[in-house]
């Protein structure tokens, strides 16, 4: 069974065929699922963004950025000027990386130059990569949900120390993961809260719950 909540728009008392979903039930066998429309996105019954988004780092903290994405980076190694597709993060060895975004594992390999390294393809515009690895807990084709443990950074390949380079890649393009206008998980302030709670309350009641 299910339940959903409507506006409509009318103007000069016709309907115009715009409508909107505000409120949605599922009464299945297993579960219950109930979600609603606030501020142009739509969440769960407890505020929670049902949208398909990133977080803005792979990471459970913040650590120290040791190199920036930069097109003419002069490679710390070899001393060439080449392009540093992504962001380089000091992490320790073993700290653990996770998805930014719902994704299928397109890549799990181990490079001469990246070391051991996990690609996620995020739909058919956004990409993923994480290089220098030292273990990847994920396999080529496994679904994966945002904020999912999938490896564990390392020292592996071609560098100077331990660190985790991430690259985030729109259309195929590289871009620079820190400042990229990519779509970003919304939250709910608690101002915002008060509100959604009282909206929700509302809505329950239209569709026949005390």
């Amino acid at each position: 069974k299910f339940q959903v909540v409507l506006s409509r728009q009318y103007v000069d008392g016709k309907y115009t065929g715009s409508s909107k979903i505000e409120g949605f039930r599922y009464l299945g066998k297993r579960r219950e699922v109930q979600i609603f429309s606030f501020d142009g996105n739509f969440f769960d019954e407890k505020g929670h963004s049902l949208e398909k988004a990133f977080q803005r780092i792979p990471l459970k903290k913040r650590y120290r950025i040791s190199s920036n994405f930069n097109p003419r980076r002069r490679h710390p190694v070899t001393g060439a000027i080449r392009p540093h597709n992504g962001t380089d993060f000091a992490t320790p060895i073993g700290t653990k990386v996770i998805a930014p975004g719902d994704g299928i594992v397109s890549l799990v390999t181990d490079h001469r130059f990246a070391g051991k390294y996990v690609v996620i393809e995020h739909g058919n515009k956004y990409r993923t990569r994480y290089l220098h690895l030292s273990k990847s807990l994920v396999h080529k084709g496994q679904r994966v949900s945002r904020g999912q443990v999938i490896a564990l950074s390392g020292n592996t390949g071609r560098i100077t120390g331990p660190h985790l380079h991430y690259e985030f890649h729109i259309n195929g393009r590289a871009v620079n993961p820190m400042k990229a206008k990519i779509p970003m998980a919304s939250q709910l302030s608690k101002k915002q809260m008060g509100a959604f709670e009282q909206l929700v309350r509302v809505r329950k009641m239209m569709m026949g719950q005390v």
